[in-house]
């Protein structure tokens, strides 16, 4: 739940939330004749269950078949915190001397001959120890029966999503009121992190990448001081209610040359091209043939060196991809990033994202912190 008060609840959505959640993922694993769900600490976990459980090397398993009621196993000492889920979920404890794989193979029965889905962030190390406590059992992968649920946003979730990037584009706005030159990327980086985290957003990462510095799209953030004549690009976000912000701006400290003028114009124009191309039915992979067509066009193809998007929620890069070869075709409620850029190794580079929602209407930025170049001192 989302406040005025410029900070986010703690309260949850009510159980038959993740109670209606629960009986999708069951249908959908009908559908796709999959007989048991396994879902280990994880975003997936807390989409399911409203819990965002402890990783570590005590196994906390969430078990939904296809038909029945979803257990957790859960080690006794943790079991505690599941007691407001237990109108959703049998909690089943486990002691220290146990061995927990053991304890899932007898909850879930005699599977041979049927299919188990693991979720992709299940240590591998648990997931060993389940193949050799439940053999002949056919074991898939997850994400085909998840990401059909998380894909498509809620309204509850929209608003979250929403909020935050209204607050991380507010912490811009602060951020850039002060000149940049003199300070390291890490002190640059520790100011915008702190701004975005007073407007109540948690967990709050980053990138600041200088100089010839941001022509590498995921730099380490280091000790390189900003100087006159840098391009200098911030990626950043955090979360509300577990909904990550993305966004990524691009400034310059001084006043830029003509072709970084000219790069910064056309990576802005393929932002607004990638918008452009949004709407319900329309493939993942032409938003990124959008942008890629406009930048190729211009000479500068060679330079961009990532997909055009990936989708936006409780993780900060998951389905859908904007990317060649993936026809999936967007549906409304999507909540992706749109974030063309342009990296001239040594010299500089150039990103400008924000993130996007597909409504029936066409694509609906979420982010609006001026996109126009903005020259610091």
């Amino acid at each position: 739940m989302v406040t005025d008060a410029g900070t986010a609840t703690t309260q949850t959505p009510d159980l038959f939330v993740y109670r209606e959640r629960l009986e999708r993922a069951q249908a959908e694993m009908g559908q796709q004749g999959v007989d048991l769900l396994l879902v280990g600490p994880s975003s997936d976990f807390r989409y399911l269950t409203g819990h965002d459980a402890h990783t570590s090397e005590r196994l906390t398993l969430l078990l939904l078949p296809r038909d029945g009621d979803p257990s957790v196993v859960v080690p006794t000492l943790e079991a505690p915190q599941f007691v407001s889920r237990r109108d959703l979920l049998n909690v089943h404890p486990w002691e220290e001397t146990q061995a927990p794989t053991d304890l899932v193979a007898t909850l879930a029965g005699d599977l041979t001959g049927k299919t188990v889905a693991v979720g992709d962030q299940l240590y591998s190390v648990f997931l060993l120890r389940l193949q050799a406590a439940m053999p002949g059992v056919q074991w898939v992968s997850a994400t085909p029966t998840l990401r059909a649920l998380r894909m498509t946003k809620d309204g509850r979730e929209i608003e979250a999503l929403r909020e935050a990037a209204r607050r991380t584009d507010d912490a811009w706005e602060e951020f850039v009121s002060k000149p940049l030159a003199g300070q390291t990327e890490t002190e640059a980086l520790g100011r915008l992190r702190a701004l975005t985290a007073d407007r109540g957003l948690k967990g709050v990462w980053g990138i600041c990448a200088s100089g010839p510095n941001s022509a590498s799209p995921h730099h380490h953030t280091g000790d390189r001081v900003i100087r006159e004549g840098d391009a200098v690009i911030f990626d950043w976000g955090g979360t509300i209610e577990g909904y990550y912000s993305d966004v990524t701006r691009t400034v310059h400290v001084g006043e830029p040359d003509e072709e970084f003028r000219r790069v910064y114009d056309l990576v802005l124009r393929a932002n607004q091209v990638t918008l452009d191309a949004v709407g319900p039915g329309v493939p993942c992979e032409a938003l990124d043939e959008a942008a890629r067509d406009l930048i190729t066009g211009e000479g500068y193809g060679a330079a961009f060196l990532h997909r055009v998007g990936h989708g936006l929620g409780l993780d900060v890069h998951e389905e859908p991809y904007l990317v060649g070869g993936n026809a999936l075709p967007l549906e409304t409620g999507m909540v992706f990033s749109d974030e063309p850029g342009v990296y001239l190794e040594g010299r500089f580079g150039v990103r400008i994202e924000d993130a996007v929602l597909c409504t029936e209407d066409g694509g609906e930025r979420l982010n609006e912190a001026t996109r126009e170049l903005l020259i610091l001192g």
